[in-house]
């Protein structure tokens, strides 16, 4: 029997209850779902590579079962076919992701037809967290508990604090 391997790539800077909602959900669709954790040149992340691989690892953890995390630094159509994935996994809070999102399942269809993009919608309570506005309200003191696990808000406040 042929597993189906989903890939739900991001940077992950933090890991917020938005990417674990998706994560949860998605894990429930595929045989495997692998969590590539990638830098993206476009953003300033508050962690390196190797601390948001140990928070999301930590965090699928509890989840368990079909969940790997790998990191990532290829074209996501490259590590999709790398991973033997079928399936694209990418969550939706707003208008603003679709057209975005939309726009990269075209291109990657365009480079590799075999890999389908799929779409969850962001639970309704969770759709308003974004990584950069959880970063935002914590450097300004901010409780991000209502965003973040424990542990994460933990990771936070660390990183916060030798700064």
């Amino acid at each position: 029997m042929v597993s189906r391997i989903g890939v739900y790539p991001g940077t992950f800077d933090p890991v917020t209850l938005g990417h674990i909602d998706i994560i949860r959900r998605g894990a429930n669709l595929v045989d495997k779902l692998v969590i590539g954790v990638t830098t993206n040149p476009s953003k300033e992340p508050m962690f390196s590579l190797e601390e948001r691989l140990a928070m999301v690892r930590r965090e699928a953890d509890v989840i368990g079962g079909n969940v790997e995390v790998v990191e990532f630094n290829s074209l996501l159509m490259d590590f999709a076919e790398a991973q033997g994935a079928s399936l694209i996994l990418r969550g939706l809070r707003a208008v603003a992701d679709f057209e975005y999102e939309f726009q990269m399942a075209g291109m990657n269809q365009q480079l590799n037809d075999r890999v389908e993009t799929v779409f969850l919608m962001a639970d309704v309570s969770l759709q308003p967290i974004a990584s950069r506005l959880v970063k935002e309200i914590a450097r300004y003191g901010g409780d991000i508990g209502k965003f973040v696990t424990p542990a994460v808000a933990a990771d936070v406040a660390r990183h916060l604090a030798k700064r």
